[in-house]
C-alpha cells in the first residue's frame, strides 16, 4: 500500500494539493501544518482518498520542559485527532519532541511520557491510532535510534527511512515491528527528502520490511516531480506494493 504525502505540494493550498494528487494516488497523508493546516475537514471531505494525517509539528513539542507548551502541544494533536476521525483517517503520525539542552534529556523523556499517557486517552476518545516517528540527526531530538524505542511505550512506530539514514541505523530499525513508513532518500548527511532512488539508500530491504509488516508506505518528498519519480521507482522495483 503506497501513498503520497501532501509535503510535495506544501507551497499551494490544501484543496489544490489534493486536486493534483487525485491523478497520482488514492492514498494521501495530509501534513496538517502550514498551508495544509486544517481548521475543519470540509476540504478533505470533497475528495475520495484513503487518508492518514501527520499532526502539526512546527511549534509543537510534546516533550517540552515548559508545561504550558507541552499541554498546548497535546491539545493541538487532540484537535488534529478530532479532524482525522471526521474523515476516517484512522492513523495520526506524531513527532516525539525534543529537549532544550543536552543536559535536560531526562526532563524531555519525563515530559514525553506524560504526553503519551494523555494521548492514549485521546486515541480512545476519537478511535484513532497515534504512531510515533523517528527523528533525523540533531542533538536535541528524541527517538533517533532503535534503542530509544521503549520511550514510545506501546504506541506504533513510523519508520522514516530518510531520518534513519542520517543516523546510520536504518538496518537496525528494519528489524523491529513497524506500523507505517515514510519513504524518501538522501546521502546520509542531510535530511534532504529526495525521491526514493535518488540518494544512497538501498530500498530493497525497505520494501521487504513493508511487505513483512503489511504496512503503508508514504512517499514524503519536497516537490511534485520528486513524488512522481519516487512512485515510478517503487513501481519499477516492487510493483506488488501497489
Amino acid at each position: 500500500m503506497i501513498g503520497v504525502s501532501t509535503s510535495c505540494l506544501s507551497d499551494v493550498p490544501l484543496e489544490h494539493a489534493l486536486d493534483v494528487l487525485y491523478d497520482l494516488t488514492d492514498i494521501v497523508e495530509i501534513v496538517d501544518d502550514g498551508l495544509h493546516f486544517m481548521d475543519n475537514a470540509d476540504i478533505a471531505e470533497c475528495f475520495d482518498f484513503r487518508y492518514f494525517i501527520h499532526a502539526p509539528s512546527r511549534g509543537v513539542n510534546i516533550a517540552s520542559q515548559l508545561e504550558i507548551i507541552r499541554k498546548a502541544s497535546v491539545e493541538v494533536i487532540r484537535q488534529c485527532a478530532g479532524l482525522a476521525s471526521g474523515i476516517d483517517a484512522d492513523r495520526v503520525v506524531i513527532h516525539p519532541g525534543y529537549f532544550s539542552h543536552v543536559l535536560q534529556r531526562d526532563i524531555g523523556i519525563f515530559q514525553l511520557e506524560k504526553s503519551l499517557i494523555e494521548l492514549e486517552k485521546i486515541s480512545g476518545e476519537f478511535s484513532v491510532t497515534f504512531l510515533v516517528e523517528n527523528m533525523p540527526e540533531w542533538n536535541y531530538f528524541l527517538l533517533k535510534r532503535p534503542e530509544e524505542l521503549p520511550l514510545i511505550r506501546d504506541f506504533g512506530f513510523v519508520l522514516d527511512v530518510g531520518h534513519a539514514n542520517t543516523n546510520s541505523c536504518l538496518d537496525e530499525f528494519l528489524e523491529v515491528p513497524i506500523s507505517h513508513f515514510h519513504l524518501h532518500d538522501n546521502f546520509g548527511k542531510e535530511d534532504s527528502h529526495l525521491a526514493p532512488g535518488k540518494g544512497n539508500i538501498d530500498f530493497g530491504p525497505v520494501f521487504d520490511a513493508i511487505e513483512k509488516n503489511d504496512a503503508p508506505g508514504i512517499v514524503e518528498v519536497n516537490t511534485l516531480e520528486s513524488a512522481k519519480s519516487g512512485l515510478e521507482y517503487i513501481r519499477k522495483m516492487r510493483p506488488g506494493l501497489f
